[in-house]
């Protein structure tokens, strides 16, 4: 059996594309997940972001587990959002408004104008906007960063976004049911305590509204 493939509740899987970039694009943290040189198990959690058909992560040269995923060793990325609450009538078939993935692949590195370019998609996937209002990396510290891409080959899909199925006896029963859905947090600003005075808000700053 594929890895890919559900083995509970397949109604749940979503085999479209487009559902998966929707999810890498309201996302910035993925669990890299992968064999470590002594062997066992490891899961780390690191910024990712989808560049076309690509996900990207990076960090410096000097991270054991970066150079580990740099030398090629499979990787499950897996990447989720919870949004909220589905309340059913019974604590059993309570559950979470969700979406959630698992990408499969190896990571390479960029070099040159690449590397460039994709920690330039990094920099605005985190604050959109942000690369043209800084200035542009030195060679020493492009030379002390790590820069990872993986193609967006193997994949699953999970999404949770319907209303509790209770059976009819907790129905004509006396507790509440449906949805509680979470909304956006308000993102809150505070300028550096050596900010120079007279300095305003940088606008892809003062654009944020909430990380989910």
């Amino acid at each position: 059996m594929s890895r890919t493939a559900a083995t509970r509740l397949p109604e749940m899987m979503s085999a479209n594309r487009a559902d998966l970039d929707a999810l890498l694009d309201r996302t910035v943290l993925g669990h890299f997940a992968f064999t470590g040189e002594d062997g066992r198990p490891v899961s780390l959690p690191s910024v990712i972001a989808r560049w076309g058909d690509q996900i990207l992560t990076h960090g410096s040269t000097g991270s054991r587990w970066l150079r580990r995923i740099a030398a090629g060793v499979p990787v499950a990325v897996s990447v989720a959002t919870v949004d909220g609450v589905v309340v059913a009538r019974s604590a059993y078939a309570s559950s979470l408004l969700y979406a959630s993935a698992v990408l499969f692949g190896a990571f390479t590195p960029l070099a040159g104008e690449d590397k460039l370019a994709a920690l330039d998609v990094l920099t605005d996937r985190l604050l959109p906007g942000r690369t043209a209002e800084v200035r542009r990396p030195t060679a020493k510290e492009l030379a002390a960063t790590t820069m990872l891409a993986m193609p967006i080959g193997e994949w699953s899909v999970r999404l949770s976004d319907g209303w509790p199925e209770d059976p009819e006896p907790d129905v004509a029963g006396p507790a509440w049911a449906g949805l509680i859905r979470f909304g956006v947090p308000p993102a809150t600003l505070a300028g550096a305590p050596d900010l120079r005075p007279g300095i305003p808000v940088a606008p892809s700053a003062g654009q944020v509204r909430g990380i989910r």
